[in-house]
């Protein structure tokens, strides 16, 4: 069951009231003590926001863009944990439609108990809402007004209804025109799904099975073309 303070959407300002000795600032990407995880409580650590001032200051112009699709007030903000894939714990962040969001907060909780590793996830506005500059970073995200790749339909991310996780280590491996088309570019390596590696998506593992518990489809089943990281409702 999801605390109700994960459930529900309410004002919650990256600014924190926390004891002395605990960094008061939810920053994305950086490495937190389990002393630190403990003084803010694990529960607050895993968070449904709406989307403050500060956040859409870094959001506007760049992922959000004014449109007649989704306004702001479709949007939510996670805090969000996550472990790397040599144990460090980090702070994440996601903003993505509120229609999810209680979904994604039970996810990446459940993957964070279980040590799954993510290595990277804030804001894709930190990589100016450039979708192959932030997946290879191997950022982790959701939310970006954008159309899909190469065609003239809105992507699923520009409603905040889909996640890439871990992209560089699962890539979209597409064919057009009898060419091989590798996003992000640099993946090529890890197209070949028959290795083992770290950060890697498999249909079974828990990363797989989580979504698809809560009613997302994975681009990795789709017949066309394969987007191993990618995960849509």
């Amino acid at each position: 069951m999801i605390p109700q303070a994960m459930a529900d959407s309410h004002a919650c300002p990256v600014q924190l009231p926390q004891p002395r000795g605990v960094t008061t600032q939810w920053k994305a990407g950086v490495v937190m003590t389990e002393e630190q995880v403990a003084r803010y409580g694990l529960d607050s650590c895993f968070t449904v926001c709406h989307i403050s001032d500060g956040v859409f200051a870094r959001m506007n112009g760049r992922s959000f863009k004014n449109n007649p699709q989704i306004v702001r007030a479709d949007l939510r903000y996670l805090r969000l944990l996550h472990y790397d894939a040599v144990g460090n714990i980090l702070a994440g962040e996601m903003v993505c439609n509120k229609a999810i969001a209680a979904d994604l907060v039970a996810i990446f909780r459940k993957l964070f108990d279980a040590r799954y590793p993510i290595e990277r996830m804030v804001l894709i506005d930190d990589y100016d809402a450039n979708d192959e500059r932030s997946m290879s970073a191997n950022n982790s995200s959701c939310f970006c007004f954008r159309k899909v790749a190469g065609a003239r339909t809105l992507s699923k991310h520009a409603q905040g209804m889909a996640v890439d996780i871990n992209p560089l280590y699962n890539p979209c491996v597409k064919t057009r025109n009898g060419r091989r088309i590798v996003q992000p570019a640099v993946a090529g390596k890890w197209c070949d799904r028959t290795r083992n590696f770290k950060y890697k998506i498999s249909r079974g593992d828990l990363c797989y099975r989580l979504f698809r518990e809560h009613g997302f489809l994975w681009g990795g089943d789709w017949k066309n073309s394969k987007d191993y990281q990618h995960f849509e409702k």
